[in-house]
């Protein structure tokens, strides 16, 4: 049988396509909100966040929240410029919170793909990525940095190298300024400053990593080596982004169409920005090897906490021994007591806590890791079948004009079978609680209610308040956007 290694193009392609999942997520989402979102354009918002966050970054901080979505405002209420400015202002945020993946674990996100191994066979593979990224500042407030993955997704390229990528986009954005098309240069320009915020990214996570251990950081090849391709880099940039610079004034001046004339100043605008932000990586380039050896000299002199230990031959055993049973049962008591415990304790103690915030993180494989076959146990049966379901329903209100009291249910279904006065009772403790924002989402016609009146249940198995059970509709007003709910 023949061997094929793995194609890393057709894995690179696989998550180019995995990082823009959650985009294309927003708008598939968007229509079982709570609320009418019908006429935004999520992914277009979340591509602009990501925008707005990327160009917000530098080493020591990123974008607050609140100015990502001051930002986001023209953009959203451009789309449906007749809603009130909260509206726009809650759809900024929600797009703002899938993108951090508020609410799972981890705050990221993964995708299955596969790939074919060296055997040929077909391997499933998990790649995890983060788009934006919640980080703590040293006052204490929160702020967003762009993850590589969403940077890639702003360029259309994932694990693109940065150098080659940089000069490529580089050259394409001098030959278009020549040829005189500046709304194409304008977007090389900015594809340019991303690569030039990836670059710096990549520096500030290895001094990020130094200042947590000096050890997980190999300064004896890799970071020099870094440093010297940087500053190469910013030299060759520089000089590129001047001359670039003197060709778009030399465009703008000669333009006699004002819109020709509005590109190239916008366009200088980026060029500019790009400029500023080599000076800044100079500046952190310079102060790498001044911040490395601080971090050594701190590390290594510092010492290990120095903590009081027991004894336990000296202090515990032989003064025991000197003791009668009954004075000695105290303090070994004491003693095994909190040295052992009964049961591990539910929150990690603030050693453990420490090391596993200071563990530097572990480089992924290229392909992402095997997802294992999960072995799945069998479905359990159903307590309650379709028959059952369907008995219940008929003890239930059929009209708004016929509501039944919880008691006259449980009557009519014990006639039907013990199951079917369970899943009744069940039912109607659940319509308490009946979510409005549910049913309206869901489109359901009607909903079932159920209100607690004062009085008292008189059932030989169930106890509690005899629930009046009425059945109401949902109706839609004739603007979309409001809804409410009539019945009996």
């Amino acid at each position: 049988m023949s061997t094929t290694s793995p194609d890393e193009g057709v894995a690179r392609r696989l998550k180019a396509l995995a990082c823009t999942a959650p985009l294309h997520d927003l708008d598939a989402r968007k229509g079982r909100l709570e609320w009418d979102a019908t006429g935004y354009q999520m992914g277009e918002i979340g591509l602009q966040a990501i925008d707005q966050v990327t160009l917000a970054m530098d080493f020591d901080h990123g974008a607050g929240h609140a100015e990502v979505v001051r930002r986001l405002l023209p953009f959203v209420g451009a789309q449906v410029p007749h809603a009130p400015r909260e509206e726009h202002e809650r759809v900024a945020r929600w797009v703002i919170d899938n993108l951090i993946n508020v609410g799972s674990i981890d705050r990221g996100f993964a995708v299955e793909y596969g790939t074919t191994d060296e055997q040929g066979r077909y391997v499933r593979r998990r790649f995890d990525f983060k788009l934006l990224v919640e980080v703590a500042a040293a006052d204490g407030s929160v702020y967003l940095r762009a993850s590589d993955e969403a940077i890639n997704v702003l360029v259309g390229a994932l694990d693109t190298d940065v150098e080659s990528a940089q000069e490529a986009a580089e050259t394409k954005l001098e030959t278009l300024i020549v040829r005189g098309r500046l709304g194409d240069a304008r977007l090389a320009a900015e594809q340019a400053r991303y690569r030039t915020v990836q670059y710096a990214e990549l520096l500030r996570r290895k001094l990020e990593a130094t200042r947590r251990d000096v050890r997980s950081v190999d300064w004896l090849d890799a970071v020099p080596e870094l440093l010297n391709e940087a500053l190469t880099h910013i030299e060759g940039r520089y000089r590129a982004e001047t001359m670039i610079k003197a060709n778009i004034a030399d465009a703008r001046d000669e333009a006699t169409e004002p819109g020709r004339r509005r590109q190239a100043a916008e366009l200088v605008a980026v060029v500019d920005d790009c400029i500023q932000r080599h000076t800044q990586l100079q500046t952190r380039l310079q102060e790498a090897g001044t911040a490395f050896r601080a971090e050594q000299d701190r590390q290594q002199f510092s010492g290990r906490p120095v903590r009081p230990s027991v004894d336990v031959f000296g202090q515990l055993l032989k003064p025991s021994l000197g003791l009668t049973v009954e004075a000695a049962l105290d303090p070994v008591t004491a003693y095994f007591a909190a040295g052992t415990g009964l049961r591990h304790p539910s929150v990690a103690s603030l050693g453990g806590l420490v090391e596993t915030l200071l563990t530097p993180p572990t480089d992924r494989d290229p392909f992402g890791a095997e997802v294992p076959d999960p072995e799945l146990a069998p479905q359990p049966r159903e307590r309650f079948g379709e028959d059952v379901w369907r008995l219940a329903g008929a003890v239930f209100p059929q009209d708004t004009a016929s509501p039944v009291r919880l008691s006259e249910a449980l009557r009519r279904a014990r006639e039907s079978g013990t199951d079917v006065a369970q899943l009744v009772a069940l039912r109607a403790v659940h319509a308490v609680g009946t979510g409005i924002g549910t049913a309206r989402t869901q489109h359901d016609p009607s909903v079932l209610l159920a209100v607690d009146d004062g009085t008292v249940l008189d059932d030989p198995e169930f106890g509690g308040a005899d629930l009046l059970l009425a059945l109401a509709d949902v109706e839609v007003e004739r603007n979309s956007t409001e809804r409410e709910v009539s019945g009996a």
